[in-house]
């Protein structure tokens, strides 16, 4: 018979309290984000409102943000005219006008998968339980437009998500005529049949009928580039084994590519959480629509009628409850608008401490100027946790004089040169993608050879390692790069 016994037990754990989950969660937020979620809070909190009576231009111990664009009129009202303004003014308002461009404006296209229906409905009737199987199958084409769950898939999805008792043969048919539709070679099972179906679609001709007969009978000769063994068996000289081989790579291999969603892509552009401009030597540092925000406090309603619940201790349970009701709405507003001041002054930390890390970056814009960094070199600086620095880092963006790019970008191990002085291995990944676009392509560069020219650059790496760069540029082993 079990016993019940009492034992102590000491054991160290760490709980987050709600503010401290609060300003974790707001410091993932990138800015548009930011704006979003004080929208949301503004709607869902009553306790939390806009704080009107705040000054709208409010000093700012940035150099960076000292001015704004509604100070537009006043600083150039400094001058007698417009001759009169020096060109650094102009640069820098027409600069910061820039930053606040909005969006260009998308046409709504279509999705993929209403194209294709569109299409569909063409082609056969699509009624019922017809159309059902139909909108299943298209829905089950990835973004690169390709269907690889198998009929027999498909038939159970349907049985037992839609409650749908189908035929594998209702479902074969409707796989084959999506497999008609724009754009060619959509539904495809893999890239063997994507290639295949565009041929189909394309005149037919001695190259498109040689080019069809390689993929389909000898698609591992081609895809590995055995070109000795391709031109035994389809019987072709080397030249036009190459021209066949040019044809093919005009072929789609994602044929969903500029369709649908993906077309809104092409309007899509990196709205920087920072900026930073170099003036005179001096980088200059702002935190993007810091501005634009809008200015939060407490609810002096809400406030007062917390001090009125508060005289009334010996109250009614309506009244306890409207209490404890106010308590905790009033506490999550404070704790909203902590949230926020705490991430802006850890976003400026982080920026301010990568910057001054790869200064030389920042002024030059050449990516040899970057500097080895890690997680830890930041979190020193600026006496923040290590993880605090990662989710800052995973999703914020800074524009730069020479473009815009991920804070991640800056981060980095390094190695050794020749010299004894660290280089960035992203200055090595880039040394290394410039020898394989400068090789010859009939005899492209083994890693091992790959690995003693970088030596003779002055970085002396190991040619696994090369491999592991060579892997990180999505580039394939020498045998997959040669041409003819």
């Amino acid at each position: 018979m079990n016993k019940l016994t009492q034992q102590q037990k000491l054991d160290q754990s760490l709980s987050l309290t709600p503010a401290q989950i609060q300003a974790i969660k707001m410091l993932e937020l990138t800015g548009l984000e930011l704006e979003a979620r004080i929208e949301r809070e503004l709607e869902e909190n009553p306790a939390l409102e806009e704080n009107d009576e705040a000054p709208q231009q409010e000093g700012s111990d940035d150099e960076a943000t000292s001015s704004d664009s509604d100070d537009q009129d006043w600083e150039l009202g400094e001058y007698a005219t417009e001759d009169d303004i020096p060109d650094y003014k102009l640069r820098e308002l027409q600069e910061r006008q820039s930053v606040r461009e909005e969006i260009p404006f998308a046409a709504g296209a279509p999705s993929l998968d209403e194209y294709l229906m569109e299409q569909l409905a063409l082609v056969t009737p699509l009624e019922g339980t017809r159309r059902e199987i139909a909108r299943y199958i298209i829905g089950n084409i990835d973004d690169d437009g390709y269907l690889t769950r198998s009929v027999e898939e498909i038939e159970d999805d349907l049985l037992f998500k839609a409650g749908l008792s189908v035929t594998p043969e209702e479902i074969a048919e409707l796989i084959r005529l999506v497999k008609t539709l724009d754009p060619a070679g959509i539904g495809a099972r893999d890239l063997r049949e994507s290639l295949l179906l565009q041929i189909e679609r394309l005149p037919a001709n001695a190259l498109h009928r040689e080019a069809q007969r390689m993929i389909e009978h000898h698609y591992e000769d081609f895809v590995n580039k055995r070109f000795d063994r391709l031109c035994a068996a389809l019987g072709v000289s080397e030249e036009r084994l190459s021209e066949l081989y040019a044809f093919i790579s005009h072929l789609s291999p994602k044929p969903a590519g500029g369709y649908g969603d993906d077309s809104e892509g092409r309007f899509m552009h990196i709205t920087p959480d920072f900026i930073v401009t170099e003036r005179d030597g001096e980088l200059l540092i702002s935190l993007v629509g810091e501005r634009d925000l809008p200015p939060l406090r407490l609810s002096p309603t809400y406030l007062a009628l917390l001090e009125q619940h508060k005289d009334q201790r010996d109250g009614s349970r309506q009244s306890r409850e409207a209490m404890t009701f106010l308590r905790h709405k009033v506490e999550q507003a404070r704790w909203f608008i902590d949230a926020i001041h705490q991430r802006e002054e850890t976003l400026r930390k982080t920026m301010t401490a990568i910057v001054e890390h790869q200064r030389a970056f920042f002024l030059t814009g050449e990516v040899s100027a970057l500097r080895p960094m890690i997680l830890k070199d930041i979190a020193e600086a600026t006496g923040l946790d290590i993880s605090t620095i990662s989710r800052v880092s995973n999703s914020k963006s800074v524009q730069t004089d020479y473009g815009v790019y991920m804070l991640k970008f800056f981060f980095g191990e390094g190695i050794l040169n020749d010299e004894g002085e660290s280089v960035s291995t992203r200055e090595v990944r880039e040394a290394l993608a410039e020898l394989i676009a400068g090789e010859d392509k009939r005899q492209p560069l083994s890693d091992e050879q790959l690995t003693q020219l970088l030596a003779a650059r002055g970085y002396p790496i190991a040619r696994r390692t090369v491999a592991k760069y060579r892997e990180q540029l999505r580039l394939p082993v020498a045998r997959l790069r040669r041409e003819l």
